[in-house]
C-alpha cells in the first residue's frame, strides 16, 4: 500500500486527522489495532472545549453533537458545604463547553471515513515504523492474518500512550517529563438523570468527588480513592453513599440514585514526551501526552494537536512548503505544558493529600476562595477550562 500520510490509530485524533485530510484533498490511510465493536465502546472523556466543537464541525462531524450535544455555560465547586458557579461566557468572552461522549464522536467519525473516506482497517496492528528519517518511511503491520507494508510521505502516531509510535524515537532524541500522583478514581456510569445542570468538582476532608453526565439519561460520577484500589471491592450501595457524603451542602440538593451499569478505576499522572516530532513521524493526543482528567484536557489536546497538524499538511499539499510542520512540535508542546500545568493545578486543589497535613487543607481551601472571590482567578479557571486558543 502507498499513501501520502499514514496515520496509526483510529482513536478520535487519528479519525479526526484523516476526515480533515480527506476533506483538503489530501491522501491518508488508518490503521487501527482494535475491532471497530471495541473502538466504538471504549469509554473515555466526554467534556469538548469550543474548539474541539469548531474542528468536528470543520470536519463535517458535528450533526448528532448539535443535535444531542449538552451545552454548559460553567461548572460548580462545592467545598466547606458551600456551591459555587463558575459562569464561563461571562467570564470568557461568551465562550462555553458540551457534553458529548466521545465514544459518540468516535462512531460519528467512523460511520463518515467508512462512508465516502479514506481507508480505514481494523485489526490492523502496526508492528513497526522503519526509515522515519528518510524520504518515504514505512510502517510494518498484521492484517488478516498477514504481514503487510504501508509507504508513506510522513507518518502521524495517534496510536496512544501504549502504543509503537513514541518507541520509534532513538535514545538520546527525546525526553519524558512525567509525574503520578498518590491517588486514584473510581468512576461509574449509573443508568439514572443527572442531579445537576452543569459538573460539580467537589472538595472535602472524604476526598474529591466529580458529578458529570453523558446523556440527559446516563450519569457519569467518580470517587478518589487510593492506588490500587479493586473496583469490585465498592458495592453500589457504598459507592453512592459515599458520593452523597462527599456532594452535602447546607441547603436543598439531592443525589439521584440509580443501577449502575460500569465501574473502572483510573489511575492519575501527568506525562509529556519532547519533542513530538522524529524525521517523518510526528505524535499526536496521548502518543505524545497524558494528563489527569480532572482538567478535561486529555481528549481536546489531542484534537488541538490534530488540528495543528492537518494545517501542516494542507499547507504542505497547497503551497509545498514544510514551514508548519518544521515548527509542530514547538507549537503543540506550548499549548501541552499549559494544560498541563493547569491539570495539575485542578488536581492537587481539590484531591485530599494522602500525606497532607493542616496546612496544606489551608492551602488548598484558599485557592479555592480566591476563585470564588476574584473575578480574575475565576476567569483564569473559566479561560483555561473551556480551552486555550491555539499557538497559530
Amino acid at each position: 500500500m502507498r499513501t501520502t500520510v499514514g496515520i496509526i490509530g483510529g482513536g478520535p485524533a487519528g479519525l479526526l486527522l484523516a476526515r480533515l485530510l480527506h476533506r483538503a484533498g489530501v491522501d491518508c490511510v488508518v490503521l487501527e489495532a482494535r475491532t471497530r465493536e471495541y473502538v466504538e465502546q471504549r469509554q473515555r472523556a466526554g467534556m469538548l472545549e469550543q474548539g474541539t466543537v469548531d474542528a468536528l464541525r470543520e470536519a463535517g462531524a458535528a450533526e448528532r453533537l448539535v443535535a444531542e450535544g449538552l451545552v454548559h455555560q460553567g461548572i460548580e465547586l462545592r467545598f466547606d458545604r458551600e456551591r459555587h458557579h463558575i459562569d464561563f461566557p461571562a467570564l470568557t468572552g461568551g465562550r462555553t463547553v458540551t457534553i458529548y461522549a466521545q465514544t459518540e464522536i468516535v462512531k460519528d467519525l467512523v460511520a463518515l471515513q467508512l462512508a465516502d473516506g479514506p481507508p480505514l482497517l481494523f485489526e490492523a496492528a502496526a508492528l513497526a515504523v522503519e526509515n522515519p528519517q528518510g524520504a518515504t518511511p514505512v510502517v510494518r503491520f498484521r492484517h488478516e492474518g498477514r504481514e503487510r507494508t504501508l509507504t508513506c510521505d510522513w507518518i502521524a502516531g495517534c496510536d496512544g500512550f501504549h502504543g509503537i509510535s513514541r518507541d520509534v524515537f532513538p535514545a538520546g532524541t527525546g525526553r519524558s517529563y512525567a509525574h503520578e500522583y498518590p491517588y486514584s478514581w473510581l468512576g461509574i456510569l449509573a443508568e439514572v438523570p443527572p442531579s445537576c445542570d452543569e459538573l460539580i468538582y467537589a472538595r472535602g476532608e472524604r476526598g474529591f468527588a466529580l458529578h458529570s453526565m453523558r446523556s440527559p439519561s446516563v450519569s457519569r460520577l467518580y470517587l478518589q480513592v487510593p492506588n490500587g484500589t479493586d473496583a469490585d471491592d465498592w458495592p453500589d450501595d457504598r459507592i453512592w453513599d459515599e458520593l452523597a457524603a462527599r456532594f452535602a451542602i447546607d441547603g436543598d440538593w439531592t443525589l439521584e440514585r440509580g443501577p449502575i451499569s460500569a465501574k473502572s478505576v483510573t489511575t492519575m499522572r501527568s506525562y509529556v514526551h519532547e519533542p513530538m516530532r522524529h524525521g517523518r513521524l510526528l505524535l499526536a493526543g496521548d502518543a505524545a501526552h497524558i494528563v489527569p482528567p480532572t482538567g478535561a484536557k486529555g481528549l481536546n489536546l489531542a484534537v488541538a494537536d490534530v488540528r495543528v497538524l492537518a494545517r501542516a499538511f494542507i499547507e504542505l499539499h497547497r503551497t509545498g512548503s514544510t514551514q508548519l510542520l518544521d515548527r509542530y512540535s514547538e507549537l503543540c508542546l506550548q499549548r501541552v505544558w499549559q494544560a498541563t500545568r493547569f491539570s495539575d493545578d485542578m488536581t492537587r486543589m481539590l484531591h485530599a493529600q494522602p500525606n497532607g497535613d493542616a496546612f496544606d487543607d489551608r492551602m488548598q481551601l484558599a485557592r479555592l476562595r480566591r476563585i470564588t472571590a476574584s473575578r480574575h482567578a475565576a476567569a483564569e479557571l473559566a479561560v483555561n477550562y473551556s480551552g486555550l486558543p491555539l499557538p497559530l
